[in-house]
């Protein structure tokens, strides 16, 4: 299976970026399914649900959420009326929504996405992410019930979201980490076959802090001090993420390819 997972969607220019460039990379690079994080597409802090349309309009199969899945309100509403979108598994036990979904594929395959937050240098203390996919790994075993397993992990700490790669190893097709917005360059197929990278960076203006426009971040590292609040860059947009292709019979990672497309930190394609 040819699967694709793109960052987080960063404002205006990641939609943007989303809606012109997904729809020919589905064609071109002959895609079975596509993973969207878009927790930061409107105006960098969440995801309404206009936006969420025009991204699985784009050619989304699934999105993922992180913690600020509910900063726009609609959400709290539209993610039970629409179950391509998926929050975290460990949010807070009342959210509306679930934290994954078993996924109809082409030819009769399935995949199952699921995401988790970590707790490391997080602002809110959510629950155990580990005891959290362990149930869910279990459930729906790689090259069995799914053919592919894709686990976002949703955290700041790198020394988090490596440990999640090797708790996934074996059970996962991908293990991907998301929030901080840098692209790592640590793309690899861990002994169990699964296919990891820290972070797959965000799709948005990186001539920016982490997406948002310099001015404002700028003024209060060197001050100390705010003026006003921040908004997302307007520039070209980089889509960063990750290109993997697995076994269908064990769900095993066979190639993964970084993604870099358009804006400051194009590359080959796959």
């Amino acid at each position: 299976m040819r699967l694709l997972y793109l960052g987080d969607v960063m404002g205006r220019a990641g939609r943007t970026a989303i809606s012109e460039t997904l729809p020919r990379l589905r064609d071109d690079w002959k895609l079975d399914f596509v993973v969207v994080n878009g927790e930061n597409a409107t105006n960098g802090m969440g995801l309404s649900g206009d936006h969420a349309r025009l991204l699985l309009q784009a050619g989304a199969d699934c999105i993922t959420l992180g913690d600020h899945a509910f900063d726009q309100k609609d959400m709290m509403q539209a993610i039970d009326r629409e179950p391509r979108i998926i929050r975290p598994i460990n949010f807070a036990k009342a959210a509306p929504g679930k934290g994954f979904r078993l996924f109809d594929a082409p030819g009769g395959r399935r995949v199952l996405v699921a995401q988790v937050l970590g707790q490391v240098f997080m602002k809110r203390p959510f629950d155990d992410p580990f005891s959290a996919i362990e149930p869910v790994l279990k459930a729906h075993p790689r090259g069995g019930i799914a053919q592919a397993v894709i686990v976002d992990m949703h955290c700041e700490a790198t020394s988090e979201k490596m440990a999640m790669g090797h708790f996934c190893d074996g059970r996962a097709s991908l293990v991907v980490g998301t929030h901080t917005h840098v692209p790592t360059a640590d793309a690899q197929i861990l002994p169990g076959g699964t296919a990891y990278l820290t972070d797959a960076g965000m799709c948005g203006d990186y001539n920016s802090v982490i997406g948002m426009d310099k001015v404002e971040p700028l003024r209060r590292f060197i001050t100390g001090m705010g003026k006003e609040r921040f908004s997302p860059a307007g520039g070209p947009a980089t889509l960063s993420g990750v290109f993997v292709e697995t076994d269908d019979r064990t769900g095993a990672a066979k190639q993964l390819r970084m993604v870099r497309i358009g804006g400051r930190l194009e590359q080959a394609a796959p």
